[in-house]
């Protein structure tokens, strides 16, 4: 039985989702998909890059009617305004609702939703677009297993899934969602680094993105960070010299703070 998918706010991560879900060959995720957007220019935009896709302009409701599963990726300022829609209560009737709203709390959409809505957050990131995302997702108690199973099976097909209880969700948004950012900015400053010593900028930036990619699978294949860094940083080498410098930085205490920044916000988003 073929499940159709609304999103509501289909922007950066609606997009990167879809584009992850469309390139799976899975038959367990949907197959139907629906878009909501608020302007003709976004239509227009969306239908550039997925010819198939339904959208409606100005519409949530009726999108939400026509599907099976709805997944919530407007801003988060104007959750509340999207769910109090005439009809939305009744649309949401008895169905799975998606949530990837950094801040919103599951108390939260719930005063918003149909009593029988049945709710799960969820913290993609921006990988999900080339399949190598990192989701977190929360289940609220009245998800059913399929509907849990269903769930964490479209966010594999677009990368790692992991489960937390909510009370997690806003340090994995700071280091899932907010990481990619941090990652970028390091590897920016990396490249610019080898240009400074005389390497054209592509080429340092190749360097620099596989030499992170490498090493992030290492870590995920079970190997140490700390002992990866020990075994490269040869007594007297190049390496120590160049940790010394970070070390100069305060790059640990820098990187820490601004995953506790971006912390602190996810959990004030919830508040507005």
């Amino acid at each position: 039985m073929s499940t159709t998918l609304c999103i509501l706010g289909c922007g950066t991560m609606g997009k990167a989702i879809l584009s992850g879900i469309l390139s799976s060959d899975d038959s367990t995720v949907p197959s139907n998909f629906i878009a909501c957007v608020k302007r003709p220019a976004s239509k227009d935009r969306l239908h550039s890059l997925f010819p198939k896709l339904r959208i409606f302009v100005g519409d949530n409701v009726a999108g939400v009617n026509a599907a099976d599963i709805v997944l919530l990726g407007s801003k988060p300022q104007i959750c509340k305004e999207i769910l109090s829609q005439d009809g939305m209560r009744e649309a949401l009737e008895g169905k799975l609702l998606i949530s990837i709203l950094a801040g919103t709390r599951l108390s939260q959409l719930h005063e918003l939703c149909n009593p029988s809505t049945h709710i799960i957050r969820a913290m993609p990131n921006t990988p999900t677009k080339i399949r190598q995302g990192m989701t977190v997702l929360v289940p609220d108690n009245t998800v059913t297993d399929l509907e849990r199973d269903l769930t964490e099976c479209i966010f594999k097909n677009i990368g790692l899934v992991t489960f937390l209880e909510e009370k997690h969700i806003d340090i994995a948004t700071a280091l899932c969602g907010s990481g990619p950012a941090f990652i970028c900015t390091i590897l920016e400053a990396m490249t610019d680094g080898g240009v400074m010593m005389g390497l054209p900028r592509p080429i340092a930036q190749e360097l620099v993105a596989q030499s992170m990619q490498g090493t992030a699978r290492m870590v995920l294949a079970g190997e140490h960070p700390a002992l990866i860094r020990d075994d490269v940083a040869t007594p007297g080498g190049c390496t120590i010299g160049g940790l010394l410098a970070m070390e100069d930085g305060k790059i640990r205490s820098t990187l820490a703070r601004a995953v506790q920044q971006a912390a602190i916000v996810a959990e004030e988003l919830g508040r507005k």
